[in-house]
């Protein structure tokens, strides 16, 4: 390894073993190599060589393995935030849409050929809530994961609490839509066909769910060091 490579060496090291947000890993890797200048043009000026002043600050920084670590915790925390916030604002507007939807295209459901069992009220009323309570679970832990981020709790423990919130908040209204999605095949399946656009909305709002849980995987993935 050339002197004049050190720290190239080191950052290309470090970000091998970080996954997440792309321009979050820039900035960390872009300050980390910042820093190590910084520190081996002060070994510079105190009398070392090129090669002795970059080793002299890597030694310094930490093992690529720890720092990784730290970093990582970083990139997941971000991550972890961000899918937080698109679920407390995409999963009502998602809500909002459909109802809307079905409202302008069906208009007031008509009544079921018998009046619907209990279970399929209490599914039917959960769902209707859901979005709302995901969406506050998602703005509570985002403020409680604030306080906490001025404690001395860890970045990669924030970051897996982040991760876990929003895991379960992305399971709780997938499971909901299926579970009242399925309940009305039982009942009433041509009720699911009754108008292409709301077939159509039904759709889109499965795949934005399913979207979000892509991002509530990838939260536990960046947040596991």
């Amino acid at each position: 390894m050339a002197g004049a490579g050190v720290i190239d060496d080191y950052v290309t090291a470090l970000d091998r073993r970080l996954r997440g947000p792309g321009h979050v890993k820039d900035d960390l890797l872009a300050e980390a190599r910042d820093s190590l200048h910084d520190a081996a043009a002060a070994h510079r000026d105190g009398g070392l060589t090129e090669e002795a002043a970059q080793r002299r600050a890597v030694a310094e920084f930490g093992p690529v393995n720890a720092i990784a670590r730290e970093y990582q915790g970083l990139l997941g925390l971000a991550h972890g935030a961000r899918t937080l916030r698109t679920v407390m604002l995409v999963l009502p507007l998602t809500h909002v849409m459909w109802e809307l939807n079905r409202k302008f295209w069906i208009g007031a459901w008509n009544d079921f050929d018998a009046p619907p069992p209990d279970w399929y009220l209490v599914i039917a009323r959960l769902n209707d809530i859901s979005a709302w309570v995901v969406a506050g679970a998602a703005v509570i832990a985002l403020l409680i994961g604030r306080r906490l981020a001025r404690t001395a709790l860890s970045t990669v423990t924030l970051a897996r609490l982040a991760g876990t919130v929003a895991v379960v908040a992305v399971g709780l209204n997938v499971t909901g839509n299926v579970a009242i999605l399925a309940g009305t095949a039982h009942l009433d399946a041509a009720r699911l066909l009754m108008s292409p656009p709301v077939a159509a909305a039904t759709v889109v709002s499965f795949v934005i769910a399913l979207r979000l849980a892509v991002l509530a995987r990838r939260c536990v993935v960046f947040s596991s060091v």
